[in-house]
């Protein structure tokens, strides 16, 4: 995927997780460094349903503008939620969650881009 691309649906990404009042959205771009994905979005739910509602919104917007998705958490309370659109992966945490995984420091190394920027 083309940069400019994968830019264009981290921002529908974050459009949509903004709409739903999703806090202390980070992304952390990898590029070519990770085998794996080129980006994580990493937000805060402020309750299981909180968190379920971002990610459904998150799917849905994906959906409507044919980004694939190629997998995701079914829903279970536990505080972390994770849908894999294959050029970036969307992490969605309860405070404790984030606190105790701790992904931005864990991946401290790579580039933020700012969501207001996309």
């Amino acid at each position: 995927m083309k940069k400019k691309d994968l830019l264009k649906n981290l921002k529908i990404c974050c459009e949509a997780l903004q709409d739903k009042k999703a806090e202390d959205l980070s992304l952390l771009y990898f590029g070519e460094t990770s085998p794996l994905t080129d980006c994580f979005v990493i937000a805060t739910g402020m309750s299981d349903p909180h968190l379920k509602a971002l990610r459904d919104n998150v799917e849905k917007s994906l959906k409507d503008n044919k980004v694939e998705i190629f997998a995701k958490d079914r829903y279970h309370p536990g505080g972390w939620l994770i849908i894999d659109a294959i050029e970036f992966v969307v992490h969605l945490f309860s405070r404790e969650k984030r606190d105790h995984f701790a992904l931005e420091d864990l991946w401290k190394d790579a580039a933020r881009i700012d969501p207001e920027s996309l």
